[in-house]
């Protein structure tokens, strides 16, 4: 199981500044090894009760609230991870466990006992929350991101871009969704991700950025066209 804490800020950016931002970060920062031409594809399916409680906690600005959702990065994957994001404050704490690509499917039909199959604490406390609280499927959300590194503190700079959504088909494996867009094709979402405090060279870049920070998550604006129209 992985545990990694940090503060998040996000910006929403156009086409034109997400590649000065690329130009400027490549001449001082690590790339991701997997960034390539376009960047790799980020694939999450999210999970959440029959209420959307989780949902109503982010809408509502609830300060202890959660995410729970599968991972991948590719549909032939062999394993999934799984994934819960916590907001306590200003901190973020997220924890991962890698499954089967199996178990991953498992999950998606609602047989959430497969967990209890696993030694880690934290697989059993997956289990409790979505058996207990009726945890569904809910959303895939997939995106393409870039993403530089700093490692002196461990500060993390993702540029996520072409971010669409499907509530149609929760197979994450599948190949050929249907997805709808979740933002214009000339949108880009800025993440800085970090630890105890910014570079100083990190906070001059986000100065220079013409927009104010963006609170609402991905999940959120992939559930709102159909929320919507549910409370019509």
């Amino acid at each position: 199981m992985n545990k990694v804490v940090r503060q998040e800020k996000k910006y929403l950016i156009g086409t034109e500044e997400a590649y000065q931002f690329y130009h400027y970060l490549s001449a001082i920062l690590m790339p991701d090894k997997h960034n390539g031409l376009k960047g790799y594809i980020v694939r999450s399916l999210y999970f959440d009760t029959i209420d959307n409680q989780d949902f109503k906690n982010k809408e509502d600005g609830i300060e202890q609230r959660r995410k729970i959702r599968l991972r991948i990065y590719n549909t032939e994957d062999t394993f999934a991870v799984l994934e819960i994001k916590q907001k306590e404050g200003m901190y973020q704490l997220k924890r991962s466990l890698p499954i089967t690509r199996e178990e991953a499917q498992e999950l998606i039909k609602r047989n959430y006992g497969v967990l209890l199959k696993h030694d880690e604490d934290f697989a059993k406390e997956c289990y409790g929350i979505m058996n207990t609280q009726c945890y569904v499927p809910k959303t895939i959300v997939q995106y393409n991101r870039k993403a530089f590194i700093a490692k002196e503190n461990n500060i993390r700079i993702t540029f996520d871009s072409n971010i669409v959504a499907t509530e149609a088909c929760f197979n994450i494996f599948e190949k050929d969704l249907n997805m709808y867009p979740v933002f214009k094709k000339d949108n880009t979402v800025l993440e800085v991700k970090y630890n105890g405090f910014l570079l100083s060279y990190i906070k001059d870049l986000l100065e220079t950025v013409n927009k104010s920070e963006l609170s609402v998550s991905k999940y959120c604006l992939a559930r709102t066209v159909s929320l919507n129209y549910l409370y019509l």
